[in-house]
């Protein structure tokens, strides 16, 4: 009980501190609300535990095996997370029409996201050496670690998607849209920043 306990301290810490997905989810419940956004939430909350146990029934050996395919996974997610920020950055401006550009993301692209976010790694890394391998602890303890994500990044994204759609009401105008979306796509630049150096 009290390793469940710390686990579910450890995976809501580090659900609900800033990083790639917050920065992400919070942008786009500002742009265009909960419930558009509500895809981009669901697909955070399967698409980390889905990696997190991929990575513990033997992905993390190929990285072992092979460490230049996590170096070039680590340019490639930089690279990837750049674009996004640039889409990011452009987006949610109301055209002539005073209809905002842009769309969130869909389940899909949040949950196949979790591959290329840094923090992402972080914390399936962090998570398996807290609680152990599949074959020390056994499949049963490792559906139980994945449940405890899914519970707590659909927390923490939904928090934080709700905090988005709070600030909205701020950014009314397309300069003001223009603002917080360039400094949402920094932000999401300089949470790469640490993992990538």
């Amino acid at each position: 009980m009290n390793q469940i306990l710390a686990l579910l301290g450890f995976a809501l810490v580090t659900a609900f501190t800033p990083g790639p997905n917050n920065t992400m989810v919070m942008a786009s419940g500002a742009n265009w609300g909960f419930m558009r956004s509500a895809p981009h939430v669901l697909g955070i909350g399967i698409g980390f535990p889905a990696m997190l146990l991929a990575v513990g029934f033997g992905l993390g050996a190929v990285f072992e095996a092979f460490p230049i395919v996590h170096i070039v996974l680590r340019y490639v997610a930089f690279a990837y997370l750049v674009f996004l920020a640039w889409k990011l950055a452009r987006s949610g401006r109301p055209d002539a029409a005073g209809v905002r550009t842009g769309k969130p993301l869909t389940f899909f692209q949040a949950a196949l996201f979790q591959w290329v976010n840094p923090k992402a790694w972080v914390m399936a890394v962090g998570a398996l050496a807290l609680f152990g391998e599949p074959s020390a602890v056994g499949a049963a303890p490792m559906l139980m670690l994945a449940l405890i994500f899914v519970l707590a990044g659909w927390s923490s994204a939904a928090t934080w998607c709700l905090f988005g759609t709070a600030i909205a009401r701020f950014i009314d105008t397309g300069r003001r849209a223009a603002i917080f979306n360039g400094a949402m796509a920094i932000l999401l630049v300089v949470s790469m920043l640490p993992s990538l150096l």
